[in-house]
């Protein structure tokens, strides 16, 4: 983050949640942040001095509101899933901890994008026995040509791209890929699930009772998956070559174990010995607590990079709320940068500010934020 760039000594790594909370700890105590934990927010509202925000420690008056909530806000589940038996454990992924919590028993995941892939990979690996609906998320390696993926794809520049640039809007909602940080950084494949012993499925279609209805398309995506793979790796190709950099070259290999297993339209839970769901499916927005209309068709912020149509309203660290990184702990200073600036420059009047060089964003940043503090 500004003013805190990572000067260890494994800039590769991978920091344990541990230390990820002493990073944002220190954080707060350097730059002296005014942080108050435990506070839930109720309302926002508009006010006759610009925002009333009601929280669990009282009442606030602010001219100016940034909603910084993230993306994960309300569990997504199907509405079917309150036709499967109250005898079957069904949880979200964002409650799963650990296997050992879990009923005794099979497991099934729906879901493939990176939380319900790893935790299929940390299910079977204790042992579980794991059934997988695959979703539309794609694969990449945790390592290409001596770099990570991700080191890679940042000098692209495909962090950089901006919303304006997707194919339409709802391409801003695509899952990420499936790759994995744990021990160091592994890559995840859905054939190697497979080869050690976890049943793939396609799409869940519906549930009546303890049977489910599965879509006959597990082979289609895993294809997908595949193709995904092989078209990432050929632009990092293309990026090497272009660039004349010396990287030596490597082959990815190409498993094929899931396409040997049958496809099944239908899944009897009780028969399979299923005794937990899993629901690795996503999250639906929730902005409700602010009482304007400030939400499109999807339940996602009307907004130009976090500047919405009601002065002195702003929202700050989503995906795609101006460019890919947007909503990334190395991506969201760029954004919080140009709305301190947007702030203390214009008051929150309701217009863009041209903000399109780094060395402007970056010398705005610390003095804007002064100012909002002062």
């Amino acid at each position: 983050m500004p003013g805190a760039e990572y000067a260890g000594k494994d800039p590769f790594g991978f920091m344990s949640r541990a230390e990820v909370i002493q990073y944002f700890d220190e954080y707060v105590e350097k730059f002296a942040l005014p942080v108050r934990c435990r506070v839930e927010v109720a309302s926002v509202e508009k006010s006759q001095q610009g925002y009333l925000v009601r929280t669990s420690d009282g009442k606030y008056e602010a001219a100016n509101v940034v909603i910084a909530t993230g993306l994960y806000q309300s569990p997504k589940i199907p509405a079917f899933g309150m036709t499967i038996p109250p005898s079957i454990l069904q949880i979200h992924s964002m409650d799963y901890k650990n296997p050992s919590a879990l009923p005794a028993g099979a497991v099934l995941v729906i879901g493939t994008g990176q939380s319900g892939a790893q935790i299929a990979e940390e299910l079977y690996q204790s042992g579980r026995k794991v059934y997988l609906s695959i979703g539309s998320a794609g694969r990449v390696p945790r390592r290409y040509r001596g770099r990570d993926i991700n080191d890679w794809f940042t000098r692209m520049g495909m962090f950089d791209t901006e919303v304006r640039q997707l194919k339409s809007s709802r391409a801003k909602f695509a899952p990420h890929p499936q790759i994995s940080g744990k021990n160091g950084g592994e890559s995840l494949n859905l054939h190697r699930f497979a080869r050690d012993g976890v049943a793939l499925l396609g799409h869940v279609r519906g549930a009546q009772g303890g049977r489910l209805t599965i879509a006959p398309d597990m082979k289609q995506m895993l294809a997908q998956v595949d193709q995904f793979e092989l078209d990432a790796l050929k632009m990092v190709d293309s990026y090497i070559a272009r660039m004349g950099l010396n990287a030596p070259a490597e082959v990815v290999p190409q498993l094929r174990d899931g396409y040997e297993q049958q496809e099944l339209d239908t899944l009897n839970l009780e028969a399979a010995g299923i005794k937990t769901v899993i629901w690795a499916t996503g999250y639906k927005f929730d902005f409700s607590f602010v009482k304007l209309p400030v939400t499109d068709e999807d339940g996602y912020p009307i907004q130009t990079r976090g500047v919405s149509d009601y002065e002195g309203l702003y929202f700050l660290g989503m995906p795609w709320l101006h460019s890919r990184k947007s909503g990334i702990l190395f991506g969201v200073g760029d954004d919080a940068a140009y709305l301190a600036a947007h702030i203390a420059l214009t008051g929150g009047k309701r217009f863009q500010l041209p903000l399109t060089g780094d060395a402007l964003l970056h010398s705005t940043s610390y003095e804007a934020g002064w100012l909002l503090r002062g």
